[in-house]
């Protein structure tokens, strides 16, 4: 049995294909573990969601931005950028079932007897682990009810929920964690999240801004977090627990997936002007 951990897809479906085809994964001995973003910029959306759905068991899936965002957008509470390409999606037959799917992937994922846990974008450094799972666990109870879109969905569009303070309302703490799950990157010296800087350091001009990652934590200390969404570092963190493996393939780049046993990492180049199966 071997673990594999793959970066943004963001609807590259193809690019995935051929990394599965590298490592000759086989769902009924591996398992196949999403960053999240499974949807967006690529063609092929669709063909992604109905991949990992089918995996059942195989896959574990943390929910991105992205993936949130196609939750408002159909239930026609955000609009679709063109830049995404995901009127096939939206246009399927099985598109319901699909997001009911969705719905039921959580923010996070732990391998416990690897000491690791999956999230899209990190884990507050001020977060103990029993916090993130009260937290992220209130915002999947709302997720899978059915009222999902008015209690939350329509709720979660917000910059000015960055830190989280005692007086937090519970929708505001669920706000919170979606923003610091889903959309984290560098963190202010006040403590607050920063959602306007997504470039490396060497090219942010911000003095009192310091990436999530390079911060002192309060997990336990030998404990790996593997992330995506900051495609612009590049899966470079210079920190031996901290994995990131967004390397945007959706940008021209490649996908990354990492090979929890043998700590290997394999890449696929992203194709050029080829139509997305």
């Amino acid at each position: 049995m071997a673990n594999y951990f793959v970066g943004d897809i963001q609807g590259c479906f193809n690019e995935l294909t051929l990394l599965l085809e590298k490592v000759a994964f086989n769902p009924s001995r591996d398992t196949l573990w999403a960053v999240g973003d499974l949807v967006a910029r690529g063609p092929g959306s669709l063909e992604t969601l109905r991949f990992f759905k089918s995996l059942q068991g195989s896959a574990k899936v943390v929910l991105g931005n992205h993936d949130l965002h196609l939750l408002a957008i159909h239930g026609q509470l955000k609009r679709a950028n063109p830049k995404d390409h995901l009127s096939e999606l939206l246009a399927a037959e099985d598109i319901a079932s699909i997001i009911d799917w969705l719905r039921l992937q959580p923010l996070y994922q732990e391998l416990p007897e690897q000491q690791l846990i999956m999230t899209h974008a990190g884990i507050p450094p001020n977060w103990e682990l029993a916090t993130l799972r009260a937290r992220a666990d209130a915002v999947s109870n709302i997720l899978q009810s059915t009222d999902y879109l008015t209690a939350l969905i329509a709720h979660m569009y917000t910059n000015d929920i960055d830190q989280d303070l005692p007086q937090l309302s519970s929708l505001e703490q669920q706000i919170y964690c979606i923003n610091a799950l889903t959309r984290m990157r560098y963190i202010t010296d006040s403590g607050a999240l920063d959602f306007n800087c997504k470039a490396p350091i060497e090219h942010c001009n911000h003095s009192n801004l310091t990436p999530w990652f390079q911060l002192s934590h309060k997990l336990p200390k030998d404990y790996r977090i593997v992330f995506g969404h900051w495609a612009a570092i590049m899966g470079q963190t210079q920190h031996a627990n901290r994995l990131a493996l967004d390397t945007g393939c959706c940008w021209g780049e490649y996908m990354t997936l990492w090979h929890l046993e043998s700590d290997q990492k394999i890449t696929q180049n992203k194709l050029k002007d080829v139509k997305q199966s």
